[in-house]
């Protein structure tokens, strides 16, 4: 008999829906960027239109979706978790000791409506691209949507605390954000006693460790699955450091953790399914703007997962893992060819391989465990 109080969850990485993509949508910000490579916004809609052609804006909040969506309606996931990607502001208050700003009109976020986020980790390094303001104005949009998140807050104790999800009849999940330097979050971003900013992890320590677990056992009851969000490592490149591999283990080991959600990577890293429980070391972009700009080709971070983790809520096991292959084109999530699913199957099966795991593509171009 098959059980019906397993939880489904589906989790992408980062998703940035600021910049050109926001320029395409409805509601597009002032296009103005103080970055060395690009003026304007509109910049980046023109190098996705020179690659892959034309994008008719202002296009509806369904199509930056695309293909997703459909795969979305056919699992019906219990929850939906991104890592997002992007200040929602209408903010001018740009930092200005940093390179690149990332920032989507507050009247786009019916975008994340219209794929039903539950979730939003926001202890990442864009979420104070736009100041202090921009981060008040984000938090305050995410709360009259009835969006969740986690990792930012207008102190250190609202950064620091978790979000709560009831799932009617099977439990409840409960996740942790955390972001560290190494991703390119500013010190200075760092939420205080008395001080707005994100949720930053200093270092991974037995303190840290110490102190995710008392946060974890004050809450964590019977059918409690917890998630720990982390931004974490650098853009690009397949080598997981073992100080990671290492507090991964210990959140699971120690701090009663029960999948580790990490992100950062332009494209997906490593997964390792450690004493049942899952570990996405780098859940990879799922959504960005980044069509037409060169460099790191070889990483083919236009490919992107979306993944879909069947957790036992009595044991925080993982059941069952599934990945469905997309491909961003045209500020578009498709469906994509039988050749580059097998060219992410590979990759990601040499990354994973000291792990000892392995996936199978499916005729279907979904990507499992065996």
């Amino acid at each position: 008999m098959e059980r019906r109080d397993l939880i489904t969850l589906f989790m992408a990485g980062d998703v940035m829906t600021g910049r050109g993509i926001d320029q395409v949508l409805s509601y597009s910000s002032d296009p103005r960027l103080y970055e060395p490579y690009m003026k304007s916004a509109t910049g980046y809609v023109e190098l996705a239109e020179e690659l892959n052609g034309p994008i008719e804006g202002p296009v509806s909040c369904s199509y930056i979706w695309g293909d997703a969506l459909g795969v979305l309606d056919q699992i019906l996931p219990d929850l939906r978790i991104i890592n997002l990607e992007t200040s929602v502001t209408t903010s001018d208050d740009y930092w200005k000791t940093k390179g690149i700003h990332y920032r989507m009109h507050p009247a786009n976020v019916s975008c994340l409506k219209e794929a039903r986020i539950d979730y939003c980790s926001l202890a990442n390094n864009h979420t104070l691209d736009w100041g202090f303001a921009g981060l008040a104005e984000t938090i305050a949009t995410l709360n009259k949507a009835d969006i969740k998140f986690a990792g930012a807050g207008k102190n250190l104790q609202e950064a620091g605390a978790p979000a709560i999800m009831d799932v009617a009849g099977k439990g409840r999940v409960i996740v942790f954000s955390y972001g560290l330097e190494t991703s390119g979050i500013l010190p200075d971003w760092s939420a205080t006693e008395n001080r707005a900013g994100v949720n930053l992890l200093n270092e991974l320590s037995d303190k840290s460790i110490r102190e995710i677990q008392v946060k974890v056992e004050e809450l964590k009851k019977s059918r409690d699955i917890v998630v720990m969000s982390l931004h974490w490592g650098s853009n690009w490149g397949h080598e997981i450091p073992e100080a990671y591999i290492k507090f991964a283990h210990r959140l699971i080991n120690e701090a009663h953790v029960d999948l580790v959600h990490g992100h950062s990577a332009h494209h997906a890293r490593a997964i390792e399914i450690y004493k049942g429980k899952l570990v996405l070391y780098g859940a990879g972009d799922f959504l960005n703007d980044y069509e037409g700009i060169g460099g790191y080709e070889e990483f083919r971070s236009d490919l992107v997962l979306m993944y879909f983790a069947v957790i036992d809520p009595l044991t925080g096991e993982l059941v069952q893992l599934g990945m469905t292959p997309m491909q961003i084109k045209r500020f578009r999530l498709n469906h994509t060819s039988r050749e580059n699913a097998l060219w992410i199957r590979d990759t990601l099966n040499k990354a994973s391989e000291r792990f000892g795991t392995r996936f199978e593509l499916d005729e279907d171009n979904t990507l499992a465990l065996p």
